[in-house]
């Protein structure tokens, strides 16, 4: 099969199929693979071959989604469960809203600071560990909605995206309508606004960067070259002070920043090490227990529930960070509802959003 999906698949560390996804680097042939895709000259809206004919629209940066969700809070979003039929595409309904994720009662929940340690210790015992680099691999599922008073229920999105970027600035980026729990399944779409169901590996979004490409600043609204990660937690937390405001201070705009910084950055051990040793020191950012990851990898949560509106919590929610036990590496963060909101039709437990990231 010579098709999007395949290719990206082929270039992912897991692909489908394979059981529960194991992290592993990408080889010489994978990067093959990933180059291809990426290089492609077909436009980025242009449909792949037997897939939908209706192209998409570039969607909009994940990190304006994820501001637009911190500003509007509980009381102005929702998630439900919906089931669509892709027109042309088989009976198979498009998977939509994905449960919460399920602490294992019966396993230990580790402290934060004995994650920590172990993470320190594993960069430590990796006298070649290879630093932080630009780019990223994500899952996601994020809520998308709509307003009026005779609006369908809101609906999750579920996207794989990859971005790769070169010492010169040159890079690439590459968005694909998918979903991993449901391989070959349609999947819903979000075309600004317009809800449809695509068939899965429909590529959304596809550039290229020229070199000595500079990122608008999220504060200045400059270009700006982006400033390598330090290694010390408390460096670490004022770098990400400069995704948002309050993060020196407040754990929900670290949260938030920290989601950001995985978005542009694939962290080292040390790096990685940094932010186990950074949240450890959040006082209310408490062990949940061990859970079994969207991608099936066994890692450790920990819950923040937002109550106090006035840093930008989501009153109502409580969200998760899941990372691995053993290296400190963030594994995931997922939001859901702590509290029915019947005029919205959220039930308590629905989830609002859910990041995976991948080596």
């Amino acid at each position: 099969m010579t098709d999007e999906l395949e290719l990206l698949r082929q270039a992912d560390p897991v692909p489908s199929g394979a059981g529960p996804w194991r992290d592993r680097p990408l080889d010489a042939r994978a990067e093959h693979r990933l180059a291809a895709l990426m290089s492609a000259d077909a436009p980025p809206d242009a449909p792949a071959p037997e897939r939908a004919a209706r192209s998409a629209r570039t969607p909009r940066p994940r990190r304006t989604r994820r501001l637009l969700l911190g500003a509007t809070a509980a009381s102005a979003a929702a998630v439900a469960a919906l089931t669509l039929t892709f027109s042309g595409a088989g009976t198979s309904p498009a998977q939509a809203a994905p449960t919460a994720l399920v602490v294992q009662r019966d396993a230990p929940a580790l402290p934060l600071d004995k994650v920590a340690r172990n993470a320190e210790a594993y960069a430590r015992a990796l006298r070649s560990a290879p630093g932080p680099h630009r780019g990223s691999h994500l899952q996601s599922w994020y809520l998308s909605m709509r307003t009026g008073p005779d609006a369908a229920p809101p609906v999750t999105v579920p996207e794989e995206r990859i971005t790769r970027w070169n010492p010169d600035g040159s890079g690439s980026e590459l968005v694909v309508a998918t979903d991993p729990r449901h391989p070959g399944r349609p999947v819903i779409n979000d075309a600004d606004g317009e809800w449809r169901t695509v068939n899965d590996g429909k590529v959304l979004h596809r550039k290229t960067y020229p070199e000595g490409t500079r990122l608008d600043d999220p504060v200045t609204g400059d270009g700006t070259l982006p400033a390598r990660p330090p290694a010390d937690p408390d460096e670490l937390r004022a770098y990400l002070s400069t995704f948002y405001s309050g993060a020196g201070t407040k754990t929900q705009p670290l949260l938030m920043a920290l989601s950001s910084f995985l978005q542009e950055w694939t962290p080292g051990p040390r790096e990685s090490a940094a932010v186990a040793r950074m949240l450890s020191r959040l006082p209310d950012l408490r062990p949940a227990g061990q859970v079994v990851d969207r991608l099936g990898r066994r890692g450790q949560a920990y819950a923040y529930r937002g109550t106090d509106t006035s840093d930008g919590a989501m009153d109502g929610t409580l969200q998760l960070v899941i990372l691995d036990p053993e290296t400190g590496r963030v594994l995931g963060m997922e939001t859901t509802f702590t509290k029915d909101v019947p005029d919205f039709q959220i039930k308590s437990g629905d989830v609002l959003s859910y990041e995976a990231w991948m080596p």
